[in-house]
């Protein structure tokens, strides 16, 4: 059980005043994982990236054309935009006892102008200066207050990354609303340590970072961001340790067969296993045959035959007497592997069945008999398979496909349904085989690209045209969606398709075979194919709104394209840029290297847990940096390590305290592995 200490700070974000139902889901989006919601912990865990310096310049005359500033000013006079000719600014222009600054506001309400800039008052206003016709102007100014306001502002403002339609403001004040809630908790890392890195208290370096009092305070070297990144650390490695501990006792099963099936099904195959795939093989039966339990990461590029090593182990497993299940994340690609896998299991007689949310009634109650009596020996499906519904006679092999979408207690709780079950999990490097050039293009252009696409569609290519989330509303979301295939189809007729996550199943699939055939060239959809589609005359990626989406995503969408003989070529369609923003696109636009796009979304706006249930598109960490925190590693590795072999059971006050840690850092599967006490 969590400690009721704790409670305030997994207190829903709408407890927080000003937090109603319109911002609330704008909070889940941002920091909550699907179908859940943003608690105060996930703001306060939610650090910012950079400051922005609001202390006051000495005067105009110092401004620098492109930087920004904060400067004391008085209101001269006001020029609104002339009558019906609203596409003119309304400028005021404002002095100081050196130099002239005019403020700039586009669509600007009269009334609301005049009443924030009275003629003959101070004001205080920040943002960038810029020159035109030789005067210095500020568009569109990020603060204008006046003395009594300007004395509350922060000489450094925090900026955080954002999600659509949530302001910086909103989240500068949830943030210091939840700092007061942070509760009086016991110190969980060894006094000795905090005492050498001049370490603060955990709500100390929250509070510093929330309130930095400069810019210096947020890099990742300052003492308050290397105190939550060993924290982060230190959880992730008491977890990793307990984990293995359970594991290690939990003794395996040798599963060894007469190897007859695994020949029946090598000849069904109608082409010859590469020299990858056969060591691959070797060493899972080698893992298959031993006592110890199975745990093995296949890893390979999309396309490298992943899934047939995949269904060779199972089948090694079959022939010893086992059952087993395929786990993929979505409908889509279980259904494709289903397919792919069904005639080989045919061929050599092994029933198989595909179990996802979509099977209902007697098809549903047919397949769960089969799999509880033992006579369907292989399962494919979604998480649908670790339903408790869902029993198997004797599962001896779990396989997961797209790993990083499972968070860790998905993954037991397949492995859970059989005893000492051995585990295989797949990722794929989403990188194409052939490569793939990225433009990134505003959304003004958009017309041309729509425009431009009838050549490749007159040469016989597949367009694939990816709509973002837009809105916290569902039913939005798919008005997006339909009203771009609607104007598309104005243009291309029949030739538009359209699939998305709320389409009945069939619909889905029939969406989606159409499209592998060739009955319509473009698919218009949401990011229900960013994994699991594979079409390889697909060669054009049109990405619409690039800047909502992370790094990670954009990386997997990118990676449907390239998989055929044709160059390939993605669009990044933008909207206004932020600072986060236009560091993803440049990110896109300059490598295809998995791995330095997974570091550079680790900077931008955090990631997932390896062994929680929160992703974002690959592994990581939400605090730590690797790149920048990889000391810190070995020294939370040391004194997880340390702190076990005194106290497994966490019952110490230490031992206490660091299940608060736990728990703050989600790693809830740990505390179940030390069981009460």
């Amino acid at each position: 059980m969590r400690s009721t200490i704790l409670n305030p700070l997994f207190a829903p974000v709408r407890s927080l005043p000003g937090i109603g139902p319109k911002l609330a889901p704008l909070f889940d989006r941002l920091l909550a994982a699907q179908g859940q919601e943003a608690r105060l912990i996930d703001v306060l865990l939610h650090l910012p990236h950079s400051a922005i310096d609001r202390r006051l310049n000495a005067s105009l005359s110092e401004g620098i054309a492109g930087e920004s500033g904060t400067y004391e000013v008085r209101v001269l006079a006001h020029k609104p935009s002339p009558p019906g000719r609203a596409r003119v600014p309304y400028r005021v222009l404002t002095e100081d006892d050196t130099d002239d600054l005019t403020l700039v506001f586009f669509s600007a309400q009269r009334a609301r102008v005049e009443a924030m800039l009275p003629i003959g008052s101070i004001r205080f206003v920040s943002g960038k200066i810029e020159n035109f016709d030789n005067k210095k102007q500020m568009v569109h100014p990020d603060r204008v207050l006046d003395a009594e306001a300007y004395a509350r502002l922060p000489p450094f403002e925090p900026v955080y990354g954002l999600t659509a339609g949530l302001y910086p403001r909103v989240l500068q004040k949830a943030s210091q609303a939840a700092l007061p809630k942070i509760p009086a908790l016991e110190e969980w890392i060894d006094p000795l340590l905090i005492k050498r890195e001049k370490w603060p208290s955990f709500a100390e370096a929250l509070k510093n970072l929330h309130s930095p009092k400069s810019k210096d305070e947020l890099a990742p070297e300052a003492s308050s961001r290397l105190r939550l990144a060993y924290d982060e650390l230190f959880a992730g490695q008491l977890a990793l340790l307990l984990m293995r501990e359970r594991m290690k006792k939990e003794a395996g099963t040798s599963r060894v067969g007469d190897g007859q099936l695994m020949k029946a099904a090598l000849a069904a195959l109608p082409f010859s296993l590469t020299d990858a795939q056969r060591s691959a093989l070797e060493d899972i039966k080698k893992d298959l045959a031993a006592s110890e339990r199975m745990l093995r990461l296949l890893q390979g590029d999309v396309g490298s035959g992943k899934t047939i090593v995949a269904f060779l182990a199972m089948v090694m497993a079959a022939e010893a007497g086992w059952q087993s299940a395929l786990m993929a994340p979505t409908e889509i690609l279980a259904r494709q592997h289903f397919e792919r896998l069904k005639p080989f299991a045919d061929t050599i007689g092994l029933s198989i069945v595909l179990l996802t949310g979509r099977e209902k009634g007697a098809a549903r109650t047919q397949a769960l008999t089969g799999l509880a009596d033992g006579t369907t020996i292989l399962a494919i499906g979604t998480h649908a398979l670790f339903q408790e519904s869902v029993e198997f006679k004797k599962l001896g092999l779990a396989v997961i496909d797209e790993q990083h979408r499972f968070g860790v207690h998905q993954r037991l709780a397949l492995a859970h349904k059989g005893d000492a079950v051995d585990m295989l999990v797949m990722t794929a490097t989403p990188i194409p085989r052939t490569l793939v050039l990225t433009w990134a293009l505003p959304l003004e252009r958009l017309d041309e690209i729509v425009e431009s696409l009838n050549r490749p569609l007159t040469e016989g290519r597949r367009i694939y045209w990816v709509c973002p989330l837009v809105d916290e509303s569902e039913d939005l979301d798919l008005a997006a969606v339909e009203e771009r295939a609607d104007t598309l189809r104005k243009i291309y007729g029949d030739a538009v398709g359209l699939v998305h996550g709320k389409m009945k199943g069939a619909d889905k699939d029939r969406a989606m075979a159409d499209f592998a055939s060739g009955k319509t060239k473009i698919l218009v959809a949401t990011t229900v194919i960013e994994v699991g589609v594979d079409v390889p005359e697909a060669s054009i990626m049109i990405i619409e709104h690039a800047e909502r989406f992370g790094l990670a995503q954009l990386h997997q969408l990118r990676g449907r394209v390239g998989r055929g003989a044709e160059r390939s070529s993605c669009v990044l369609l933008y909207g206004p840029l932020g600072e986060i923003g236009r560091a993803r696109i440049d990110t896109m636009r300059k490598t295809e290297d998995g791995f330095e796009i997974a570091e550079e979304d680790l900077k931008l706006r955090g990631e997932g847990d390896v062994l929680g249930t929160r992703q974002s598109g690959m592994p990581g960490f939400r605090l730590a940096v690797p790149s920048k925190h990889s000391a810190l590693l070995s020294m939370a590795r040391d004194d997880a390590k340390a702190l076990l072999a005194k106290d497994s059971k966490l019952q110490s006050a230490r031992g206490q305290a660091v299940r608060n840690l736990l728990y703050l850092f989600e790693r809830d599967e740990a505390i179940r592995l030390v069981g009460a006490g």
